[in-house]
């Protein structure tokens, strides 16, 4: 780093990704600094600069030993930073300690026997709640959500004609369960069921696919989705509803064949969305149906969709949602994309699944494409050759946002 780029940071004082520090700080102090910022993004701890950004230059003998004892010693897991030395003149350095976002997920500091988890806010490192740490635990692979039990819930709950489907006619599996005990046995082996305190009850995997109402027990289930005729969202919404039910539908494998009985949330969507993202033609074809036009192409629409329901964040405690406005259509998943995911390693088809529960049964039942690689196969070319416009993917600490543009008529 030069004098020049240092000095610019230091302009801007202290964010979310950079904290300055006395070089007399002690090792907890940079420890804690570190794993709120690995916690979050990375960033870079200036060592001989005062909060308010003068620069008072380091001191202290032999500081990069201590600051690699302090990684060592202070940190858990490990982090490798980048540590170097900037002369801002003949008589002050600045120590600059620099480390990417964490891929171990959550990294603690050890000090006094005990372990803390720190995470930044803006500007400042301070204490994960409960609800913070889950998510980091959940990020890190530590802890799959979607095995957790929901409290109040038991087998009686679950939809037993989609499960004597799922295993009957799905898996075609030839061990029915036949008994209570049975299929109690079972489902604990596929993780729908859980035990919690010598009782047993549906884990968020088994209540979203099998759930009869999995928004009475977990009401970030679901899909809401909404309609509007203008670019932006109106007090009065063409369509506002909240869809609840069993994502899985319900199929007739007889004879080879696929044809649907009773639809799960997935082919609802498709009914309710359908008038807001299509029209009828004028005109009758020769079996005297009016052909119906599509804004955004259907498969990269329901992919989408599948997607979200398949890899959102359960810590999370609200809905997916999706919006149809007059020029595009938006589909927010909650949660941000599992640990070193990225947008493009996702275009470029990375599989990184957060619920692999969910992701195996929708691709038992074709909902996902077998290979994992749907928006790279079906979304990215789809909507390219349908409106000439690149789907566009935001991603931020609270949601992943996918944005398809409507076809324009010629």
């Amino acid at each position: 780093m030069t004098k020049a780029e240092l000095l610019e940071i230091v302009s801007n004082l202290e964010s979310s990704g950079v904290e300055f520090k006395r070089d007399d700080i002690r090792p907890e102090q940079l420890a804690k600094e570190v794993v709120a910022m690995a916690n979050f993004q990375g960033g870079m701890v200036l060592l001989g600069v005062e909060d308010d950004g003068r620069i008072s230059g380091i001191h202290r003998e032999n500081l990069e030993e201590w600051v690699m004892n302090v990684f060592q010693s202070k940190i858990h897991p490990m982090i490798l930073p980048f540590y170097e030395e900037v002369r801002i003149d003949d008589d002050k350095k600045v120590a600059v300690i620099s480390f990417p976002i964490g891929i171990s997920k959550p990294y603690v500091v050890r000090h006094n026997g005990k372990e803390d988890i720190y995470i930044r806010v803006g500007s400042t490192s301070k204490l994960a709640t409960r609800e913070q740490q889950m998510r980091l635990f959940e990020l890190g692979g530590l802890l799959h959500t979607e095995t957790l039990p929901i409290p109040q819930t038991d087998i009686t709950c679950l939809d037993e004609a989609r499960l004597l489907n799922y295993i009957k006619d799905i898996l075609q599996d030839p061990d029915i369960p036949q008994t209570p005990e049975q299929w109690q046995t079972r489902l604990l082996g596929l993780g729908m069921l859980s035990e919690a305190g010598g009782k047993i009850c549906c884990t968020i995997a088994g209540l979203v696919l099998f759930g009869k109402t999995p928004r009475h027990y977990l009401r970030q289930s679901g899909l809401h989705i909404m309609a509007f005729h203008s670019e932006e969202k109106e007090y009065q919404a063409a369509l506002d509803k909240i869809i609840d039910g069993p994502i899985v539908g319900r199929w007739d494998t007889v004879g080879g064949g696929k044809a649907l009985i009773d639809g799960g949330v997935i082919e609802r969507f498709v009914e309710y969305i359908t008038p807001f993202i299509s029209e009828q033609s004028n005109a009758i074809d020769s079996n005297l149906r009016r052909e119906t036009a599509w804004h955004y192409p259907l498969e990269a629409v329901r992919e989408l969709v599948v997607n979200a329901l398949a890899h959102r964040d359960w810590t999370r405690f609200i809905e997916i949602e999706v919006a149809a406005y007059s020029n595009r259509l938006e589909i927010i998943s909650p949660g941000t994309l599992p640990n070193n995911m990225t947008i493009e390693k996702m275009k470029a088809g990375q599989r990184s699944p957060r619920n692999t529960i969910i992701m195996e049964v929708l691709r038992d039942y074709g909902y996902v494409d077998s290979r994992g690689m749907g928006i790279r196969v079906k979304v990215l070319p789809l909507t390219r050759a349908y409106s000439g416009k690149e789907p566009v993917f935001e991603l931020t600490d609270d949601f992943l946002k996918a944005t398809l543009y409507r076809k324009i008529k010629k």
